[in-house]
């Protein structure tokens, strides 16, 4: 699911109306919700991945509990698995088949024919920004900047906030969480100049980079209509 598809357009109004209609309630139910909204937001990608999301999230929590409970060799041990882990995926669905086809064509230039076979993945989109948000997450538990996060459903939400999981920016623990476990109130003026915000991106990443788009795919001798990225 695309920010700027008409499939976008109806899930944000959704969320953000049933939302504060949970404001009435407990934080948790606030953020229970906001979980499986963006579970439901990295499913519309391909909801085979979300087993990935899932365990990353599994795994950095409990190795953050850890870490907080050992000594300080055992800590770094933890360390090292949770980043081996995390890193390993990342490498072997974002680099492998890379470095497969630059290995090939390496030797190709010394006349040697090398047959590897490539795992031909598919690249999980958002895995870079999780991944980086449990490792610096699990790091600043290492270094005694946060104590871990015992309620697993505020740091599922850290990880997987829909609108950081597939675009970023990285956010740190200490940033984030704190306003994951903090009451929310509506606040009219927040929530207009939200709205302007939003609108403006939208606006730039339509119109704006649609036309710069158009006028390159003119240029190459396809036509690209502006609004393309929207309805589709």
């Amino acid at each position: 699911m695309l920010f700027n598809s008409i499939n976008y357009l109806f899930f944000l109004p959704i969320v953000i109306i049933i939302y504060w209609l949970l404001s009435k309630k407990k934080l948790k139910y606030q953020n229970l919700f906001l979980l499986a909204s963006s579970y439901f937001f990295y499913a519309q990608w391909d909801y085979r991945f979300l087993f990935l999301l899932i365990f990353s999230t599994l795994l950095d929590y409990s190795t953050g509990l850890k870490i907080a409970k050992v000594n300080i060799k055992d800590k770094k041990i933890w360390l090292f698995v949770s980043v081996f882990i995390n890193l390993g995926f990342l490498a072997v669905f974002k680099y492998f088949d890379f470095f497969i086809d630059t290995f090939m064509k390496t030797f190709s230039i010394f006349g040697v024919s090398l047959e590897l076979s490539t795992l031909n993945l598919i690249l999980p989109v958002g895995i870079s920004f999780y991944t980086f948000h449990g490792i610096s997450y699990v790091i600043d538990i290492y270094k005694e900047k946060i104590k871990p996060e015992k309620n697993f459903i505020d740091y599922s939400l850290f990880v997987s906030f829909f609108p950081l999981l597939v675009a970023g920016p990285i956010e740190r623990a200490t940033h984030l969480l704190p306003q994951i476990k903090r009451n929310r109130r509506f606040d009219y003026l927040q929530f207009v100049d939200g709205l302007k915000q939003i609108l403006w991106g939208l606006f730039k990443k339509v119109v704006i980079a649609g036309y710069s788009g158009r006028n390159c795919a003119t240029h190459s001798g396809e036509t690209v209509p502006i609004f393309k990225e929207l309805v589709s």
